[in-house]
């Protein structure tokens, strides 16, 4: 017999009632007095409750479906990078590419080029495309061992792509997120919760400032230094990312003050720029950095270029499960 029910047979009926009424009121006492906090204890100012995307989330690697699968056997590191907009395009995704997987790239696609010259240069192969009908099937995405989401805006995925996307992250995948991915596919809270529970909402300037390494344990900043000039537009994020280990945050004191083109207020003292999760059985890397051109330039002369190619490195192998992840 069970404590509650000898303390009720105890209590007899009233004694029941009044001990229900109690409990339900320390419920509500609880549902409404606690604050929102991230996993890293932070007070955060935004109200709304924490969503719950109704998966396995988190650092926890038991998130992870660790299926033994041909990629994960074959002695390769393939990539796929998704370029594909919906309406607003970055100067660093070059004129839009033709349809079919791996069209030709002009000197302009200076991200999808860097990507490439990347994998050679670090051993691991890459796809490009931003024909949506190359993602419209859970096999096509199955060989590759990361799925790379660069830049992309607002809906560009289906509804063949989005269930595609779904399953290859529960099988496993590994999801890489940079810039203005976080801009993408607001309407999918499926697809939020892969960023990290996080959306873009605005930016100020586009200025410099100073990332700050804030967790020299992941193989994405292991080899960064603790502190590093970059320019970029500096996202701020509503909601703010939630059950995350954050990985880099810019240093709000070097980037000045003011809102943001649409009224955002800035995460003074606390702005993060990259993280990491478990996502419903897949890894998810993400950063917001890589607005400038000169970011992924080859040669680059812009203060961080090196910098940012180690980072967004790492973290496609790490996603990838060719190095340790979220560490």
């Amino acid at each position: 017999m069970s404590f509650r029910t000898m303390l009720g047979k105890s209590l007899g009926g009233a004694g029941q009632v009044v001990l229900g009424l109690a409990i339900l009121a320390a419920l509500l006492a609880g549902l409404h007095l606690a604050p929102a906090s991230s996993s890293a204890g932070r007070q955060d100012p935004y109200q709304d409750k924490i969503a719950d995307y109704g998966v396995c989330r988190g650092t926890d690697p038991a998130c992870y479906n660790d299926w033994d699968l041909p990629r994960t056997t074959d002695g390769r590191v393939r990539v796929l990078v998704f370029t594909a907009t919906g309406v607003s395009r970055h100067a660093h995704l070059g004129p839009l590419l033709p349809a079919g997987m791996n069209p030709p790239l002009t000197s302009a696609h200076v991200a999808q080029n860097a990507v490439i010259r990347w994998g050679q240069e670090y051993g691991f192969e890459v796809d490009w495309t931003e024909d949506v009908r190359q993602l419209d099937a859970p096999a096509k995405l199955a060989p590759y061992d990361a799925v790379v989401f660069l830049s992309n805006s607002r809906t560009m995925l289906d509804d063949a792509s989005q269930t595609a996307l779904l399953q290859y992250v529960r099988s496993g995948g590994g999801f890489v997120a940079v810039h203005n991915t976080l801009g993408a596919m607001y309407h999918w809270p499926w697809f939020q919760g892969l960023l990290g529970g996080a959306n873009f909402y605005d930016h100020g300037p586009h200025r410099d400032g100073q990332v700050l390494t804030v967790d020299r344990r992941d193989a994405s900043t292991k080899d960064l230094p603790r502190r590093w000039d970059f320019r970029d537009e500096w996202y701020n994020l509503e909601p703010f990312p939630t059950g995350v280990r954050f990985l880099a945050e810019v240093d709000t004191d070097t980037i000045g003050s003011g809102p943001g083109f649409n009224g955002h207020p800035g995460h003074a003292g606390e702005h993060p720029v990259s993280w990491c999760q478990y996502y419903d059985g897949g890894r998810a890397w993400v950063t917001s950095l890589g607005h400038d051109p000169a970011a992924w330039t080859a040669d680059s002369t812009l203060p961080g270029a090196d910098s940012f190619k180690t980072h967004v490195v790492g973290g496609i192998l790490s996603a990838a499960g060719e190095r340790p992840f979220c560490r």
